[in-house]
């Protein structure tokens, strides 16, 4: 006989009081409709520094004209799974696109970056192996080791030797390094060839999460992996997401023909869903060729990330070092981070407060994004409003 089950709902209202308290609470903004740059809230056009779409391709013509042409011949869904009946010839065409672009052997399109992550430590990794991870890995690299029933072992962020002694406790077992490329939260980049190195020497299998480096560094826009100057043989398998710097939605595995087979075959993400419609891999594949020819982007992107630092620091803003399109501004606590969002909003401006656990606890922050839509006055006078943000918020909590 069992005794009382706790009731979910007050379980649940008890966590939403405890957030509340915190400043911890999640709430939704609908968005009305997009402008570039611009959106509208609650009937309110605001200029927007939160969004991903870092090449500005999101409503570029030619993207949005593949993505209708290929919904009035095909339909908007995938309909069924990819072994199934889902499969179709845009897959094919964006994969082969992703492979080449990257200079890879293979690719495999994915309904989204998430359940990428959750495939690949799935369908390579079970009970006796490890993950080896940086302690900032996005959630759905920690999530991918869980459901792989695999051991977790996580490492001091950016530290490549930690990582080492890591694999060093654990020398049965096949073993893992998983890593984000460029982390979402800092801006910062994987130290990538010293974490090669440690694979090399323990015999585990690098995989890089560059979904905030593909598009934006790299000879190209090859990604951090291309930057630091690596291949397949240093980096088997890489993630390439379609809804950052290319503006669209889903994800590419990228890497070694045998495991890009292997993943195809039995990773139960792939396995065991519709696959992603084929009007948003069209999509993508326009987003594909204009990023790899029209390199002004990257080139407008990186002056104007160049000219928000130097900004903020002539107003006494020392930032995190990142010279990709994430800017992460520090604030310290919850409720500072809230306050000067809400003072940017009044002043037109969308930049989101992060707070725990997307951080680590006294680390809020307002992430800045950068955009190669963006024009040099906007970036000038977010500039300005940051600053005005920080003192308006600094002399209410003098008073």
């Amino acid at each position: 006989m069992t005794g009382k089950r706790p009731d979910l709902r007050h379980r649940v209202q008890a966590r939403r009081a405890e957030a509340m308290a915190h400043d911890l609470a999640r709430s939704r903004r609908a968005v009305g409709r997009r402008d570039g740059v611009r959106m509208e809230i609650d009937g309110r056009w605001l200029i927007n520094f939160c969004g991903n779409d870092y090449l500005g391709l999101a409503q570029q013509f030619q993207v949005v004209d593949a993505v209708q042409g290929a919904a009035a011949r095909d339909g908007v869904g995938g309909i069924g799974s990819h072994l199934v009946c889902g499969h179709h010839v845009a897959h094919e065409a964006l994969e082969r696109e992703v492979a080449d672009w990257l200079q890879l052997p293979r690719a495999l399109v994915f309904g989204s970056g998430y359940m990428a992550n959750l495939a690949v430590q799935q369908a390579l990794l079970g009970e006796g192996d490890t993950s080896v991870q940086d302690r900032l890995n996005h959630a759905s690299l920690i999530d991918g080791a869980r459901l792989a029933g695999c051991r977790l072992r996580r490492y001091p962020h950016g530290d490549a030797e930690g990582a080492l002694r890591q694999l060093r406790t654990v020398p049965d077992g096949a073993a893992m390094i998983a890593t984000d490329g460029v982390f979402s939260m800092d801006g910062d980049v994987a130290p990538l060839r010293q974490l090669a190195l440690v694979a090399r020497m323990q015999s585990a299998l690098l995989y890089v999460d560059d979904a905030h480096g593909v598009g934006v560094l790299g000879p190209d826009g090859r990604g951090s992996v291309a930057d630091a100057r690596l291949g397949v043989a240093e980096v088997p398998l890489q993630l390439v997401t379609l809804g950052k710097a290319l503006g669209g939605y889903g994800a590419v595995v990228a890497g070694d023909a045998d495991l890009i087979d292997h993943l195809a075959g039995t990773a139960r993400p792939y396995l065991y869903t519709t696959a992603l419609p084929p009007p948003q891999a069209a999509a993508a594949l326009a987003s594909v060729k204009l990023a790899r020819r029209e390199h002004w982007r990257r080139e407008k992107l990186g002056a104007l990330v160049q000219r928000f630092r130097a900004g903020m620091q002539e107003r006494g803003s020392e930032l995190p070092p990142s010279e990709t399109p994430i800017q992460p501004v520090p604030c310290g606590d919850n409720a500072r981070a809230l306050d000067m969002a809400a003072r940017l909003e009044a002043d037109g401006f969308r930049v989101a407060a992060i707070r725990p656990p997307t951080v680590p606890e006294g680390r809020a922050r307002l992430r800045v994004t950068l955009c190669a839509a963006h024009a040099e006055d906007q970036v000038d006078a977010l500039v300005a409003a940051l600053g005005r943000a920080r003192d308006h918020v600094d002399a209410a909590r003098a008073a």
